[in-house]
Order: structure tokens, then sequence, then C-alpha cells
């Protein structure tokens, strides 16, 4: 049975209009994310992504529904809940063992010089960063910025790294190493991850499942899909699996033409409390949907 660690359970958000009534971003979001998991979230600007990851980090609120995080309802930030966003945010007076210092002295604020420092020490090792502890961040490049943002998330032990886009604004050679970095670092750790990225490509290396939202105003969740690909991928060779572009065709597929007829006209038997969760392996897992069925398989063969 799944270690159900994260629970999603109805939430939508609704803004005023500028013509009276109101806005609905999403609504009716129905998500189950086991403990270890690593998921990514993939849908168009506008459906709310980066408006969720912020609820589950406690810094915005649902207007309905709630977010149910280890069994407790989430009411504000945690330690327990640390967010990598697109920028690095590091302190700039900081060194890099400073910036990941502070934030272990907020998560322990009793613990002695000595212990800080080598709970940060480790985890900027865990990044490959050993040596660069002196730097300042206006020393160093993109890429070990984001680098030192790792650290300093993974530094405080959270039960969650929410992750929202961090590897967007760099160059292709560093994110595909960073990406390999993090995908290490969270099956290393059984880390549990919740990551926003628009790269197909990204999720499909770095997720266990990937969650197909339809586009806004008023996005739901489509599909969850799992994938197929083995645990122990590389980067450089998971184009040879079999499954590969049949995984890679279907997220394709559903952003360029269902991302918004699935809005408009959702297929029979829908049900946005289970959204289904496709196997291109293997066809619908569950619940099974008649309308769905026949094209998920041929996409898969």
């Amino acid at each position: 049975m799944e270690d159900r660690l994260i629970s999603i359970e109805g939430i939508a958000k609704r803004y005023p209009a500028a013509a009276g009534g109101q806005t609905t971003i999403f609504e009716d979001l129905w998500l189950r994310v086991g403990r270890g998991e690593f998921v990514c979230v993939i849908g168009h600007s506008g459906c709310g992504k980066t408006t969720v990851l912020n609820i589950l980090a406690g810094l915005d609120a649902p207007s309905a529904g709630a977010v149910i995080v280890d069994g407790r309802e989430i009411s504000g930030p945690s330690l327990d809940r640390a967010v990598i966003f697109q920028g690095h945010a590091l302190l700039p007076w900081k060194t890099v063992l400073g910036n990941v210092a502070y934030a272990v002295a907020s998560r322990w604020p009793k613990a002695s010089k000595a212990e800080i420092e080598a709970r940060a020490t480790r985890a900027i090792a865990t990044v490959g960063l050993a040596g660069a502890e002196g730097k300042r961040p206006a020393e160093l490049s993109g890429g070990m910025k984001q680098r030192v943002g790792i650290a300093r998330a993974l530094a405080i032990e959270p039960k969650i790294l929410l992750m929202d886009e961090p590897f967007s604004a760099l160059d292709a050679l560093t994110r595909g190493t960073l990406q390999e970095e993090a995908r290490r670092i969270c099956r290393e750790t059984g880390q549990t991850v919740y990551m926003i990225t628009h790269d197909v490509d990204e999720a499909i290396y770095l997720a266990d499942k990937i969650v197909l939202m339809t586009n806004g105003p008023g996005a739901r969740i489509a599909e969850i899909v799992v994938n197929p690909l083995p645990a122990d991928r590389r980067q450089g060779a998971i184009h040879h699996d079999p499954n590969y572009y049949a995984l890679r065709n279907h997220l394709i597929d559903f952003l360029v033409s269902r991302s918004k007829t699935f809005r408009d006209d959702p297929p029979a038997g829908y049900d946005p409390r289970h959204p289904p969760v496709v196997r291109l392996d293997g066809g619908v897992a569950a619940p099974p949907l008649p309308s769905a069925a026949p094209k998920l398989r041929a996409v898969a063969t």
C-alpha cells in the first residue's frame, strides 16, 4: 500500500474578476504523492502550477479544499517543506558555507556552531561543491549558485522538496549536469520531490510520475502518467529505451492538443477525485476510461 505523504484534496484557487464575479485558476484538484516519489507537474502557463506549489509550501492558501502533509493539514510555511525557486535567492554577503549554515541554524537553533557547520559542509559536498565553501555568490557560476540552493534545501532534511523550474535559466550542459545530480541525490536519500517543469525531457528523466494539468482558467489534473523507464536510467541513454518515444509522444500530444480539449470536454467517466493513472507500457492502470483507453494503447504501441 502506498505510504502517502502528500494528499491534495479538492483544492481550488479563485481571484476577483475585473468585471465582477470570480476567475477560477484551477478547481477540484486531487492528488496523492507517496513517500520517496519524484513527481513532475506539466501544464501550460496559466494553469496554476506555481500556485499549487506555493500552497504546498504554505506561502499561499487555497480558496477551497485542503492539503494534508504527513497526516496534518498545512497552515503555513514549515521547515519540513523546502523550496527551490527558479532564482537561487542566496544572501550575497554570505559565503557558500554561510548561506547553507544559515538554513541549518534555522532548523536546529540550539545546535553548536561546529555541528551547524558540519551539517552544512556535508550538504555542500553532496552537491559537488566541496572546496567552494569560502566563496560568495558573486564568485559563482549560475549552475554553482543553484547547487548551493539545493544544498541549502537538503541541509534542513525536509520531508518534501518543492522545486519550481530550478534549472530553467541554465544553459543546456549545466542543466543536464544538475538534473543528473538532483536525481542521484534524491534516489540516494529517498527524498520526496514535487517539481514544476515545462521541459518534457526533464520530466521524463527525473520523474517517477508525471502529472498533466489542463489549460487554465478552470484547470484540473487530467492524467497521472507513470514513468515506465527503469529507475537506474541514465540521461544519455534513455532514448534507447523502447518506452521512451511512446512516453514522450504522449506528453507532447497532451500539451499540443489534449490539454485544452480535455478541460472543455473531458472524456466520459472522468472523475477529478480519481484522475486516470496511465501506464504506457500496459495501457490505463486505474480507473479505466473507456473513451480514452484506445488512444492510450495506440500511443503505447
